[in-house]
């Protein structure tokens, strides 16, 4: 059974919070825990609410996923961080959809969600709990003088996961409320323009990318976010630059990346076990392994980070029909999520990464709710690369991999096919193809960009971001099964590019003003 180090102790420490989020308040899992500022006495207990931090973005709360969620008022299932990022992300494309009845969440794949959404309210709650989180712990490190060798250390990983949480509510929501660790607890945030975001974003990164106590790779303990982390996603906020801000910054894009590229990750291409392809690792329940590849995974294990998100719902949702769960190394099926057809038509025979269900299914969906309409995914299982099944059926051991270096090499391609050069780009993007089993594309177009882009990173959230930089997410240009809510597919207005401010935190924050067409 793997160890999660970040999360040991972690039940000994909760805080209570103000988020930015007017009405949400993030209440103590423990009701004996003391509160941060009388707790951060040492090095141990700096590191137990750091762990906390980083356990925002795995589970739901403390207690296990039949337990409270740590955001009152909403299901712990739904408002799981990366099950949220999932519903904004790939529900909402080509790449899945949901057959389930639960509440609205088949608006998501039909593109008609409104300002009073559970989902939304759920993902916009959590990005703003983990904001609040981070905050907290940096205002009060600041304000400790406690001191020991890595306290600069944990206050800039504190700060590279808020920029992670802002760079979601920069990409879903654009003009959102606005905290660092300076604002007044308790007093309802004002709210920053995408643009201003961008500029703080961008300012954030590049100091911690430039002048902060992060950790190089070669130090980095697993799960632990370090230097390479803060260039990924300052390299992704430059490439979708001209959507966040009005004004492309490849250039910029390219050199972070070029920067990167020289930190020593390299492709997973050795199989280690012998039973799955070098791919297949990288989402199996041993991928904490993998960090050739993987520079940041959100940790699961199956005794330790209970929830109904994650890369559990990923597996269990994935999986129903006539599928066999054991195969996948889950006791059952959850019977929700499928692919499109233009999605599958993407993969061509003999592609290493078409890890799909096909023989019950019909490649159409004439009815999203019903689960042999869209052939199913396999790509993620819990089960480890010599065949072991994880540590519990019940419960996944599979990290979900949220940045990977195969990111890395086709951002750079596409840096390249924009006119911003990196150095060995194409040969990085055909490295990709390569381990895919593929041939070389020795002058690829965009379009061939965005194709591999969804081959290679489907199931990790990044899907929408790309249909929209390439301006194919709301367009009529490129359609896809029931987007729209027609069968054929057809174009929606452009303000859907961004979710809506939910109806209850504009009631909360009077400040706040919503974004257009809603």
């Amino acid at each position: 059974m793997k160890t999660i180090k970040y999360i040991l102790g972690v039940l000994a420490l909760s805080a209570a919070f103000t988020s930015c989020v007017g009405d949400l308040n993030v209440t103590p899992i423990d009701p004996n825990a003391n509160t941060a500022d009388k707790a951060l006495v040492d090095e141990a207990s700096y590191q137990q609410f750091l762990a906390g931090v980083y356990l925002g973005f795995a589970t739901s709360g403390y207690y296990g996923k039949d337990g409270s969620a740590s955001i009152s008022g909403l299901d712990g299932g739904a408002s799981q961080y990366i099950r949220g990022l999932y519903h904004h992300s790939e529900l909402t494309t080509d790449e899945s959809v949901c057959g389930w009845n639960d509440q609205t969440i088949k608006n998501f794949h039909w593109m008609n969600w409104t300002t009073d959404d559970t989902f939304i309210y759920a993902f916009y709650s959590r990005i703003f709990m983990q904001v609040a989180m981070a905050n907290e712990f940096i205002r009060e490190a600041k304000a400790s003088e406690v001191t020991f060798a890595k306290k600069q250390q944990y206050i800039d990983e504190a700060r590279v996961l808020r920029a992670l949480a802002y760079y979601h509510a920069i990409d879903n929501f654009g003009n959102v409320p606005f905290a660092d660790e300076t604002a007044v607890v308790g007093v309802n945030p004002d709210q920053i323009s995408r643009a201003d975001l961008y500029k703080w974003l961008e300012e954030e990164l590049t100091d911690l990318v430039n002048n902060s106590a992060l950790p190089e790779r070669s130090a980095t303990e697993y799960g632990h976010v370090n230097r390479s982390v803060a260039k990924f996603i300052l390299a992704k906020l430059y490439l979708n630059a001209e959507v966040f801000a009005g004004t492309a910054a490849y250039d910029k894009c390219a050199k972070v990346l070029a920067d990167l590229m020289d930190d020593g990750y390299t492709l997973h291409t050795q199989s280690r076990g012998g039973i799955y392809n070098a791919y297949q690792e990288l989402f199996l329940a041993d991928n904490d392994k993998c960090t050739d590849e993987i520079l940041f995974a959100i940790q699961q294990n199956g005794a330790m980070t209970n929830s109904y998100g994650a890369t559990n719902y990923l597996i269990f949702a994935s999986t129903g029909g006539a599928m066999d769960p054991a195969e996948l190394g889950i006791s059952s099926g959850w019977g929700g999520l499928r692919m499109t057809p233009e999605f599958y038509n993407k993969f061509s025979s003999g592609d290493a990464r078409a890890l799909f269900y096909t023989a019950t299914q019909q490649a159409d969906i004439d009815d999203i709710g019903e689960f042999s309409h869209g052939y199913a995914f396999m790509k993620f299982r819990n089960v480890a690369s010599d065949g072991t099944p994880g540590s519990e059926p019940g419960s996944v051991d599979t990290d979900f991999p949220m940045m990977r270096y195969a990111d890395v090499l086709l951002m750079a391609a596409e840096c390249q096919v924009r006119g911003a050069a990196v150095p060995g780009a194409i040969d990085g993007f055909n490295a990709v193809r390569a381990r895919a089993g593929l041939a070389p594309i020795a002058n690829p177009t965009l379009q061939n960009i965005i194709d591999e882009r969804a081959r290679e990173l489907y199931q990790e959230c990044w899907r929408r971001n790309d249909l929209i930089r390439f301006g194919q997410f709301t367009s009529s240009q490129y359609l896809w099964q029931w987007k729209g809510n027609v069968k054929e597919g057809t174009g929606v207005d452009e303000y859907r590019n961004l979710f809506p401010i939910p109806d209850s935190d504009r009631l909360a924050n009077t400040k706040l003003q919503q974004n257009a067409g809603y």
